[in-house]
Order: C-alpha cells, then structure tokens, then sequence
C-alpha cells in the first residue's frame, strides 16, 4: 500500500514560470522571460537529491511555464536519472520542442512527456491557447515522442469551453499511441479565473463517461482536481456509502492524489506548496527540507486529515476514498478543507449549504 502520508505519487518542479503562450487557463499566468530568482541548476540538482530520499522510483514531474525555457533541461534530467528519479516533463507544445531536442532529452533519461490538447477543432485549441498553429506542432510533437520509445500522455482542461469537444480529443488521444489520458477539470486561479466551469451535474456526467472510456481505451484514464471520480466509479460497480464501512470487503481503490496528500509543488522559486492550484506555501527548499515539509509540515498534514473537513465533504460517506478537490476550495472560500463546489452529491442527512448551479447544464 502507497503512503501518502510519507511520500507523493507525484512531486512537481515548476522549473521555469516563463512561457511563450498565454493559454486561458494559466494557473501561473505565464509570460515570455524568466523570473530573476528561479532556482539555478545548482539548486535544482540539489532538490532532485532531496526528492531522492522519499524513495526508491519517486515520479518528478518538470513542469511550467515551459521548462523548455531552461537550457539545463538535459544536465537537470540526466541528474534526476542517475538518482533513480523517474523524470516527467511537460513542456508547452511550441516550435521549441523539436525532434532533436526530445532526442536529447530522451538519452538524458526522460521517461514520459505530457502535452497538453483541449480540442479536437484546430481552431478552438490554438484560440485557448492563445497562438495560430500551436495544434499542429502539438501533434507533431506529438509523434516524434513516440518515435523516441518515450510514454505520452495528453493533458486536457475541462471547462465550458471544452467539454463539448472532449469526444474529439479522445479519438486523438487514441490515434497518438497515448499511454495516458490526464482530464483536468478547471480550478480558477490565474487566467483560468476568467473562464466558466461546467456544472456539478454537467461534472458528474463527464466523469462517468470517462469511465466507460477507461472500459474500453487503449490508454489509461485518470482525472486530476476531480477526486469524486472515484465515487463515480464505486456507484457504477453499485458500492454505496454502505458497502464503505470499515470491514465491509469494499472492493479497492487506486490511489487517490489530491494537494498535499499524494501530491507535492515547488514552485519555480523553490515555494513548496500542495500543488500549483493551492499556492500556499508551507516552506522553501533553499532553507528546509523537502522532505519534512512534505511529511510534517501542519498545511500537508491538516490536508490529509480527512476528519478536518468540513461542510458536504466533511459529513460525506465517500470522504475515505475521495476527500474533494482541495484546491477548488481554496479557490473558491480561501479555506483549503471547505467542501469541493463541482462535486453535486449530498450527503444522507445533511442539511448544511450545497453547491449552486454555476458553469454550463
């Protein structure tokens, strides 16, 4: 059984803020040069040594702005690799990522890239991402990766805006030799404040629909601020808040990775935070360890006390296997343990507030 309490699945470097694109729904409100104060490759090297020590295999994940805005992206991940890190990269899909430079990056020790397609239409991708052409080089991009024998995974953002085209992009997902489908439901912060959600009921619905896609894909399909996909899944295979009770033989559950609890973020200038989309920072790799803060600090620790939430999420049955986005409550009230407002259900009993209508029907 993976510990959370100990270790992330998943412990994201923010390596660069810096971006050529001004997508829509920029959690880090990228522009075009780099910060002053971001980590040098020094320090960087020294944080990919202290990630080492959760264990054996840990996932580290370069993410942005684009880390292809560094030039030691290579010495970064070729260090990472030495280290027995598994290193993850998920750049911008500009004219940057050329099939030389995945080639490099591939030698270095690079196991999987994760690029991001919101639309199956050309034209309404490269309008949320804010440059002509950036659907093209994706795809591109897309398969010269696979060409270099490294795991793909497509990133897509759910919102008003796109969830009608999420058929489209499955159908590309699968026609790209993708190995996993990562389904972003939208978290407003930065630009991604200006754009409309989908209803919790309209949420619902997309997250049962990906578990038939999950049934029958040749990819795996996970979900990422949307924890009550697993609710979703256990009402499917008929498990109710009943069959949850301790000693009930409820059949498992993956584990579920939410900010803080499964999750970590170091932020382009070593802030380290329960995730991009909750930027509360409960320390800073250039005075304190990783590690501790990731298993000690009181924010993480409060994070995964399911017992500390509060409103529908607190009084909810499903709270052991899914807990809510805490980073949509903090979005949304400031207060990280406050119940997930895309998440529809009530709780049996509950008479407290429930979510509004907001976003599409």
């Amino acid at each position: 059984m993976f510990d959370t309490s100990q270790r992330p699945i998943v412990l994201v470097w923010e390596a660069s803020r810096a971006c050529e694109l001004a997508c829509d729904h920029c959690r880090a409100e990228a522009t075009p040069g780099r910060h002053p104060d971001e980590l040098t490759t020094a320090e960087g090297k020294r944080l990919l040594e202290s990630a080492r020590e959760f264990g054996d295999g840990q996932v580290v994940v370069l993410s942005g702005g684009d880390p292809l805005k560094r030039d030691d992206l290579a010495e970064l991940i070729a260090h990472g690799d030495e280290r027995g890190l598994r290193m993850a990269l998920t750049p911008s899909g500009t004219a940057s990522l050329t099939r030389e430079r995945i080639e490099r990056l591939a030698d270095a020790g690079l196991r999987r890239v994760a690029l991001s397609i919101d639309a199956g239409d050309p034209a309404v991708h490269d309008g949320y991402r804010g440059e002509p052409g950036v659907f093209e080089e994706t795809l591109r991009a897309a398969r010269w990766i696979r060409e270099s024998d490294l795991g793909l995974q497509i990133n897509t953002t759910v919102c008003a805006r796109t969830v009608d085209e999420l058929p489209a992009v499955r159908e590309l997902v699968g026609n790209l030799d993708a190995v996993r489908w990562s389904v972003f439901f939208l978290v407003p912060v930065g630009r991604g404040a200006m754009l409309d959600p989908v209803s919790p009921e309209r949420a619902d619905a997309v997250m049962d629909w990906l578990h038939s896609v999950d049934e029958d894909a040749s990819f795996a399909v996970k979900t990422t601020e949307a924890p009550h996909h697993t609710r979703i899944g256990l009402e499917r295979r008929g498990v109710g808040p009943a069959e949850l009770a301790p000693g009930s033989g409820a059949p498992a559950t993956r584990p579920n990775v939410r900010a803080g609890d499964g999750f970590a973020f170091v932020n382009h200038v070593g802030d380290v935070t329960p995730s991009g989309f909750l930027p509360e920072p409960a320390g800073n790799v250039r005075e304190d360890d990783l590690v501790d803060l990731y298993r000690n600090a009181n924010l993480f620790e409060r994070l995964r006390d399911r017992d500390a939430l509060t409103g529908r999420c607190g009084a909810c049955e499903f709270r052991d296997v899914c807990g809510g986005s805490r980073s949509r409550a903090y979005a949304a009230t400031g207060d990280p343990l406050a119940s997930d407002p895309l998440c529809p259900y009530v709780p049996e009993g509950y008479d407290g507030p429930v979510p509004d209508r907001v976003g599409d029907a």
